[in-house]
């Protein structure tokens, strides 16, 4: 008999993870998940905001090549809000070959462009965008002013663009 107790005793000490061991792993886990999920959403917004932005110097881009490739004059539209590709064709001064036709949007981004001004000899032009996916700011790219493409907190979305 004392035989057979202590070979149970000795098969005792090869046990497995004691429940409180296991909690605290789970718990473990759940603590760095909580803090990797809030930080992994805020690069994504972040990776949205600077696709507007790259969009948006993409298309001034497009629209200096257009005005060296047409008389030194800035297209007049389309200024209806674009979603898939920023075309600069328009009904007066269909594009060229050697004019690009568009420039192909980021996912989830809208751009609007407007020619603000026709005075002197080219005028001056607003581009701005916007991404769904990210913090809800508005680039916007003012070729009145140059310099780079900024963030404009007080327009609320692309139509208060102007």
């Amino acid at each position: 008999m004392q035989d057979i107790i202590s070979r149970m005793r000795a098969k005792k000490q090869d046990e497995g993870f004691t429940l409180i061991e296991l909690l605290v792993v789970v718990v473990i886990i759940g603590v760095l998940v909580a803090i990797a999920v809030p930080v992994y959403l805020n690069y994504r917004q972040g990776a949205a905001d600077k696709s507007a932005q790259s969009d948006v110097r993409g298309a001034v881009s497009a629209v200096e090549q257009w005005y060296t490739d047409n008389g030194n004059t800035y297209p007049d539209g389309p200024t209806a809000v674009q979603k898939v590709s920023f075309s600069l064709e328009s009904t007066a001064v269909p594009a060229t070959a050697a004019t690009p036709k568009h420039v192909t949007l980021s996912d989830n981004t809208e751009m609007i462009y407007k020619k603000t001004s026709t005075t002197g000899t080219a005028g001056s032009y607003k581009i701005c965008a916007v991404n769904s996916g990210g913090t809800g700011n508005v680039y916007v790219y003012d070729s009145s002013k140059g310099g780079s493409v900024k963030a404009d907190k007080s327009l609320a979305n692309l139509a208060a663009c102007s």
